[in-house]
């Protein structure tokens, strides 16, 4: 009897993360600014830890559930802050962490509101990334701006959903890029 227990396969997890940084286009001026202090991303304590959460908007949006056999290598925090990193970076951006000594350097924090794959109808679903963004030079609030981005699964399963929550968090980071060229880091 206890052979029979011992005999049952388990299902093992499926672990995801975002995948490699595909190569982006060159940009034709320097970024702006040169450098920058990127912030650990934040978020809801449910961000802070490898679960994979779906929602079926279509039967009960209040309820988030998790994909049993699927998860992130690493908190969703934590890849958000890796992607837009490597995403700076490859713009040719210094991108420098909290524990670097440098003075006068903008520093961006982010905080996520929302990361979920979301399901329309049992047929149709996407990504969903949302956060908030925020400037800060010499202690003084420069800017603050939030981002959201929806971007469709190329199926309706955990590997679907990572698809699409990677490309969205690819568009999120080509919208922060942006934001932070249009921003004076350097007025008073």
């Amino acid at each position: 009897m206890l052979a029979g227990c011992a005999s049952k396969e388990r299902t093992s997890n499926t672990i995801f993360d975002f995948g490699p940084v595909a190569p982006a286009m060159q940009a034709a001026a320097a970024p702006k600014p040169a450098a920058i202090v990127v912030m650990d991303v934040t978020g809801p304590a449910t961000l802070d830890t490898e679960r994979m959460f779906y929602r079926l908007n279509y039967a009960d949006a209040q309820q988030a559930r998790t994909y049993a056999n699927s998860r992130w290598s690493a908190t969703p925090v934590s890849l958000v802050t890796q992607r837009i990193k490597a995403r700076l970076a490859q713009s040719g951006m210094k991108v420098l962490s909290a524990t670097d000594a440098a003075t006068g350097v903008p520093i961006l924090r982010i905080e996520i509101d929302d990361f979920v794959h979301a399901f329309a109808s049992a047929g149709q679903s996407e990504g969903q990334i949302m956060l908030r963004a925020s400037v800060f030079q010499e202690h003084r609030l420069v800017d603050q701006r939030s981002f959201h981005r929806n971007a469709p699964a190329p199926s309706q399963d955990a590997a679907g959903g990572v698809a699409a929550l990677a490309t969205g968090t690819d568009q999120v980071a080509a919208d922060l890029l942006a934001w932070l060229a249009s921003l004076d880091t350097q007025g008073k």
